[in-house]
């Protein structure tokens, strides 16, 4: 088995929340990744179809505002949903040239009565199966108004060539005990997704993989006013409520084991950022310090996992 992996940040704007546009955006980047090698490409958080940014700039907390109303029937109209086959565009890509993706999605959840979205991050195999779908365990602050709360089912590790593969959404990255249950799984490739911003990625990337001694890929999305679509609801007054033409600056980059930039924060463009990781880089960090294993201790600290996903009915027998 070969020793190193190639892989792609594809840094890209949605066609905010058009899912069809959006989707065959993320097809074409997911081949110019192939095209280039790559074995896995990985997208930002809720890519598909967009991030909720109107949430802060439009007043999103108002009770029974029309206008929040119809922004977020708009948004749940264009969610993802997987029994639907919504991601099967990309799914045949990725079989067809053998490459895997993490890709950020606005879930519809269809196994909680079909009328709220979860902010989830969706592994797709290079075979074009989707083996995970990790749902956001607490949405960040306004987020609240648009996604619901997740759960354990998603934190899952995948091989990926001579990497175990993780990732978590946004400011879970965050959170010390998911990040623990990776470890604890074996995770030494972690891809943290996020809506974009350079003060979100700056710090966290670094940060997880001095604690880690692993590779770690922030990949962001991007948005621009000129991004968003003439039928979009109440376009202009969402319009006027940013005050920059750039909405979301991106942010994207990658850390080696050690800590070391490997790829610099990228921010104010679309770019397909590639990189070739080394496994020995990781090997040669663990020397002195494992986080999960000689510089562990299971027999003063533990950590316990529900991976049920959550359902408001149960089957009795």
């Amino acid at each position: 088995m070969s020793e190193t992996l190639k892989v792609g940040l594809a840094q890209i704007a949605p066609v905010w929340l058009d899912r069809k546009k959006t989707t065959a955006k993320i097809c074409d980047y997911v081949l110019q990744a192939a095209d280039a090698a790559c074995s896995l490409v990985a997208f930002g958080e809720t890519l598909l179809p967009g991030y909720p940014f109107w949430l802060s700039s439009t007043h999103g907390s108002k009770f029974e505002c029309d206008i929040q109303k119809d922004l977020h029937a708009h948004y749940l109209g264009a969610a993802v949903d997987l029994q639907r086959g919504d991601l099967q565009p990309i799914c045949e890509i990725a079989k067809s040239r053998g490459i895997a993706v993490m890709l950020g999605c606005y879930e519809l959840g269809s196994d909680r009565g079909g009328h709220t979205g979860y902010c989830s991050l969706i592994f797709i195999e290079a075979n074009g199966e989707v083996r995970n779908a990790h749902r956001k365990l607490v949405p960040t602050y306004e987020e609240r108004l648009a996604w619901g709360s997740g759960d354990g089912n998603g934190l899952e590790v995948f091989p990926i060539g001579p990497f175990t593969l993780g990732g978590l959404n946004c400011w879970e990255n965050w959170m010390p005990l998911p990040r623990t249950a990776l470890h604890g799984m074996g995770e030494n490739l972690h891809v943290a997704v996020w809506p974009g911003a350079k003060r979100n990625t700056i710090d966290i990337t670094r940060f997880i993989a001095i604690e880690s001694r692993s590779y770690v890929l922030s990949v962001s999305g991007l948005l621009r006013k000129s991004d968003v679509p003439d039928d979009f609801p109440h376009r202009d007054l969402v319009l006027d409520s940013f005050e920059n033409e750039i909405i979301s600056d991106g942010g994207s980059c990658i850390a080696a084991p050690n800590g070391d930039w490997i790829v610099e924060p990228v921010c104010d463009r679309e770019d397909l950022l590639i990189a070739e990781l080394d496994y020995r880089e990781v090997l040669r960090e663990r020397q002195n310090f494992d986080i999960s294993g000689h510089y562990s201790r299971p027999d003063v600290l533990k950590l316990s996992v529900n991976r049920d996903r959550q359902n408001c009915l149960e089957d009795q027998p």
